[in-house]
C-alpha cells in the first residue's frame, strides 16, 4: 500500500484528536479550523477537503449525510513512526524520583507524536490524576496528564504543574504571590479543596509543567 504523505497523516491525527478528546464528528471544515486553532499551516480550505478524500478513499475514514467524518480502523496504513513511548509515573506515592529516575517508572504510554509537535519526546512524562482537585481543568480522576520537563529558571507563573511536597506529588496551578508565598491553588467543582501555601524558602520540586490529558475512556489501560 502507498504510505500516507505528511500532510495526510497531520489531519488524519487531527481528526482522531477531535473525535477522541472532544468527542465529536467533525466535517471537514471543522478539522480546517481546528488545524488552524492548533497553528498547523495547511494551506486552503479546499486543499483539506482533498486530503480528506483522500484519505475516505483509502478507507480510513467514511462521511454520513451530513458530512461528518468517521474513523476506519486500516492496518494497512498502520504508522508506527508517529508513535513514541513516555514513561508514567504513580501521583499519590511519588517523591522526587518522579520526574527523572528510571527505577520509579509504573509503565509506558504509546503516543502519537502528531499530539505533541511542540515538545521534545523526550521530555515528556504521565502522572496518573488523583481525585477531582482539577476538574473544572478537565483533568478527572484516574486521567493520565502529560507534563513537559522545564529547566530550573523556567517561569511557572500561571501555569498548571506537578509539585513534588514532602515526597507527595500534587496537580495544582502556580501563583507567586506578594511577600515571598507561593501558591498551589485547585480548580475544582468540588468545594473541600483548597491552595495550598508555601514560602520562596521552602524546599519544592516543581516536575513539569502540564500539556495534555489523556482521558482514561481513550486509553487501553
Amino acid at each position: 500500500m502507498e504510505p500516507l504523505t505528511s500532510k495526510q497523516n497531520t489531519i488524519l491525527e487531527m481528526i482522531r484528536e477531535i473525535i477522541e478528546q472532544k468527542k465529536e464528528n467533525p466535517t471537514a471544515y471543522r478539522v480546517h479550523k481546528y488545524l488552524e486553532e492548533q497553528g498547523v499551516k495547511v494551506g486552503s480550505l479546499k486543499g483539506t477537503v482533498q486530503v480528506i478524500e483522500a484519505l475516505e478513499k483509502k478507507d480510513l475514514l467514511k462521511r454520513d449525510r451530513a458530512k461528518k467524518i468517521f474513523l476506519v480502523e486500516n492496518d494497512n496504513y498502520a504508522n508506527l513512526g508517529n508513535i513514541f513511548s513516555i514513561p508514567m509515573y504513580g501521583l499519590a506515592s511519588c517523591g522526587e524520583a518522579l520526574a527523572y529516575a528510571e527505577g520509579n517508572v509504573d509503565g509506558y504510554l504509546q503516543i502519537s507524536k502528531s499530539l505533541f509537535r511542540k515538545e521534545n519526546p523526550a521530555q515528556l512524562f504521565a502522572v496518573k490524576a488523583l481525585g477531582d482537585s482539577m476538574d473544572k481543568e478537565e483533568i478527572n480522576d484516574g486521567d493520565y496528564a502529560v507534563f513537559e520537563k522545564k529547566d530550573s529558571d523556567f517561569d511557572y507563573e500561571g501555569k498548571i504543574v506537578v509539585a513534588v511536597i514532602n515526597g507527595m506529588a500534587t496537580i495544582k496551578r502556580y501563583k507567586k504571590l506578594p511577600h515571598g508565598i507561593i501558591g498551589l491553588f485547585p480548580n475544582s467543582t468540588n468545594k473541600i479543596h483548597q491552595p495550598i501555601y508555601l514560602d520562596e524558602s521552602d524546599s519544592i520540586l516543581i516536575a513539569g509543567v502540564f500539556r495534555k490529558v489523556l482521558p482514561v475512556a481513550f486509553v487501553s489501560l
